[in-house]
């Protein structure tokens, strides 16, 4: 990159100069902390992903082709190239909407983040637990702010920010991981936007909504070795007025707000704003069943006491999962409101255990959901996208009562953030489904120790399921 150029870059070169230059030193002591924990959730969300009829697809896919036998999939026995592992094990964190999420930026970033790390550390070498915090550190920071950038407006439009934000998260922390300088950081960043993809259209039942955030895993760490090779990125890619990610993403070309991507960078830690999942949904819906929950406190009741349940919220609520149910697939399971809120009333929980294959299909289930409403609540649409998962839920009876709850902010999010027992069994409810209880356990202790781990290599045995894995690590 020319040391003369005149063309605007000083947003792409801002964040370029961080991701070069961080240090685990200058990263607080609670965002440190709160990264561990963050990546433990990954973890736990990845391994029981592994079993995922989308995941084996990848696995079998992946494994036809690629001979190489290098970075561990994760909760499998297979061992493949690192960029098959970042695309498979990417997938596998997403893979049945358990993961975290930036709520501003609209976008989930260890599924892009974490697995090019691991690969990394296993095909190269080289990485200590410290390098990974600060490599996920990059990622997470720089991905939310992209994020909140595009503004909700972006999934709006029908892009999917797990793929198209996702990407420069994954690209910035492998960037880091390899010690790139700032200039082809810069590069990264541009290889990161050319490749950014990921259709809303598939959260009706196309298993290929799973796979975005994998492909974001996978290019962004590709375009971090470009790079590193000499392969030149678009410098601008965020200032570009013709062909620029933000102008070319953004709906009428001006629905961003670029002063985003660099606010506080450094001194304001968005890796603290990241939400987690104790829902096993899209995010849009959990502040919706924390009021149906907080509603039954007050009053006992189930489905046959229910005439109707109408859920008021913000438009990118209403057009992300209050549309009509329809029985194409888990993924459309997932991600309607109406039918995880019959979910919750007929089974008491929607985790893991309430999602199987049968479910989708279940007439009850369908039919309750036949009696939720969704629709956009103006005001709660008017104040932004900080309010954008607000909801007001009434719930009608058929003895004539009324109860509502308004719900701002659910379970686990940067406001009422979990403590650090609740997410570990979390990781244990999932994981004990992979691994067995003495590996388990060495997993969690070693991420929540990590950066006392002298080598991140150590983590690819603890994340491999079969005989023997244990002991390799």
């Amino acid at each position: 990159m020319s040391k003369t150029q005149t063309i605007d870059d000083r947003y792409s070169r801002t964040i370029a100069q961080f991701v070069a230059d961080l240090r685990y030193e200058a990263i607080p002591q609670e965002v440190r902390e709160r990264m561990k924990l963050l990546l433990l959730d990954a973890f736990g969300c990845g391994l029981y992903g592994a079993a995922l009829d989308w995941s084996r697809s990848l696995q079998r896919a992946c494994g036809s082709v690629d001979d190489t036998r290098k970075c561990t999939i994760w909760g499998t026995s297979q061992k493949l190239s690192a960029p098959s592992a970042a695309l498979i094990n990417g997938t596998q964190v997403q893979g049945f909407e358990l993961d975290d999420a930036n709520h501003r930026g609209v976008v989930h970033l260890g599924a892009a983040t974490l697995s090019p790390l691991v690969a990394l550390a296993e095909s190269r070498g080289g990485m200590s637990g410290r390098d990974l915090i600060v490599a996920a550190v990059a990622g997470y920071e720089i991905g939310s702010r992209v994020g909140i950038c595009m503004t909700p407006d972006h999934i709006g439009q029908g892009w999917h920010p797990a793929g198209t934000v996702g990407i420069f998260a994954a690209a910035c922390g492998s960037a880091r991981a390899i010690g790139l300088d700032a200039s082809r950081t810069q590069w990264a960043l541009g290889h990161a936007g050319s490749q950014a993809s990921g259709l809303m259209a598939a959260q009706y039942g196309a298993m290929i909504k799973r796979v975005h955030a994998g492909h974001a895993a996978e290019c962004g760490m590709m375009g971090a070795l470009f790079a590193e090779e000499g392969l030149t990125g678009i410098v601008n890619v965020f200032e570009s007025e013709y062909g620029g990610f933000l102008t070319t993403y953004s709906r009428s070309n001006d629905r961003f707000r670029i002063e985003e991507l660099c606010a506080g960078l450094g001194t304001h830690w968005e890796t603290m704003n990241v939400s987690l999942k104790f829902y096993a949904c899209v995010f849009s819906g959990h502040t919706a069943l924390d009021a149906i929950r907080e509603i039954q406190q007050e009053r006992p009741f189930g489905p046959a006491d229910v005439e109707r349940i109408v859920v008021h919220g913000s438009k990118v609520t209403m057009d992300h999962v209050g549309w009509k149910y329809r029985p194409e697939g888990m993924t459309s399971a997932q991600l309607n409101l109406p039918f995880c809120i019959a979910t919750l009333l007929l089974e008491g929980d929607v985790f893991v255990d309430q999602f199987t294959p049968e479910s989708i299909h279940d007439a009850q289930r369908i039919a309750l959901a036949d009696r939720v409403k969704v629709i956009e609540d103006a005001a709660i649409t008017a104040r932004g996208a900080r309010y954008r998962h607000m909801v007001r839920v009434e719930v009608f009876f058929k003895d004539g009562g009324r109860l509502e709850r308004t719900v701002e902010v659910s379970r686990g999010s940067e406001k009422r953030f979990a403590p650090a027992a609740d997410i570990v069994a979390k990781y244990e409810k999932l994981v004990r489904h992979v691994l067995p209880t003495r590996q388990m356990d060495a997993l969690r202790e070693a991420v929540l120790d990590l950066e006392r781990l002298d080598d991140a290599v150590r983590l690819g045995p603890l994340l491999a399921r079969g005989r023997g894995a244990l002991d390799a690590a």
